[in-house]
């Protein structure tokens, strides 16, 4: 199953993508969840499937203003150098845990809106991620129990203002710039994943392959990464996970390569999507 959020006439809702089109579940259980993050937190994602299940399309798939998976996380964990490959050309040593940092919700856009690029920076990079949407409460979570607290997968781009990035050696103003961050265009649920840590990812700037790899490659999989964050903050449902992103980022290219405007930035997943911005000036 496909999940999306949504604007239909003029208020935000969520539904199910039904081949070229979506189901408005959001409407269709009459505001029981007005969002997913309530649906996630009522564990209603059987019932939004249910509700889906056979209906008509309510609008078109393209031409529909798509919001953030997740507009309203409680919480966005990024982790930082989580690829050996992209570890090596930021020239950090080996980490012993995962280099944990946050965004905040107004860094991310939906697909197909502009990422902005900003008057402060002419050093916008682009990092393709998979990110993990959380659909149980969990805390102090046990690697085998982690998968069992994951709602689903989406595509995201970590946008990350380097110069910002690299005035301290905390990361947090370099990845919080509004509009930076790519989230979309679904949640793709686990039964259409399969295993998520042998997913082939890549993004294009412009057409060109800048970034390809493997989620097999991570340094600290996903259920390291859910073990890790949870033994000091739950988890709750609607949070989302930044698992980080392989090599080939912009700053380390000789000459360095930073997203402009007028520039197209894709991400791509395998079995999870295509995530695509134009880039802007702010």
């Amino acid at each position: 199953m496909k999940v999306v959020s949504f604007v239909r006439n003029g208020k935000s809702s969520y539904g199910v993508v039904a081949g070229d089109g979506i189901v408005d579940v959001g409407a269709k259980l009459g505001g029981k969840y007005p969002d997913l993050v309530a649906a996630l937190k009522a564990g209603a994602l059987a019932e939004v499937e249910a509700a889906a299940k056979g209906a008509a399309a309510d609008m078109k798939y393209d031409g529909t203003t798509l919001l953030p998976v997740v507009p309203n996380p409680g919480k966005i964990v990024c982790v930082g150098v989580n690829y050996d490959e992209h570890r090596r050309e930021m020239g950090r040593e080996p980490p012993g845990h995962p280099t944990i940092f946050v965004r905040w919700p107004e860094s991310q856009v939906a697909h197909n809106q502009p990422l902005l690029k900003p008057a402060e920076s002419d050093k916008l990079d682009y990092e393709a991620e998979l990110a993990v949407i959380i659909g149980k409460r969990g805390y102090k979570v046990e690697e085998a129990g982690a998968f069992d607290i994951i709602a689903g997968y989406a595509c995201y781009n970590d946008g990350s203002v380097r110069d910002w990035q690299t005035h301290t050696s905390q990361f947090t103003p370099g990845k919080n710039f509004v509009a930076t961050g790519g989230f979309g265009p679904w949640m793709v649920t686990p039964d259409e994943v399969g295993d998520p840590q042998k997913l082939d990812i890549q993004s294009r700037l412009n057409g060109q392959v800048m970034q390809k790899s493997n989620t097999e490659l991570m340094t600290f999989n996903i259920r390291k990464i859910i073990k890790y964050v949870t033994a000091f903050i739950p988890l709750e449902p609607g949070d989302v996970i930044a698992t980080g992103t392989p090599g080939g980022v912009g700053t380390k290219r000789n000459p360095p390569v930073y997203m402009k405007d007028g520039d197209l930035i894709e991400i791509e997943i395998e079995k999870v999507g295509l995530l695509s911005n134009p880039v802007k000036n702010a």
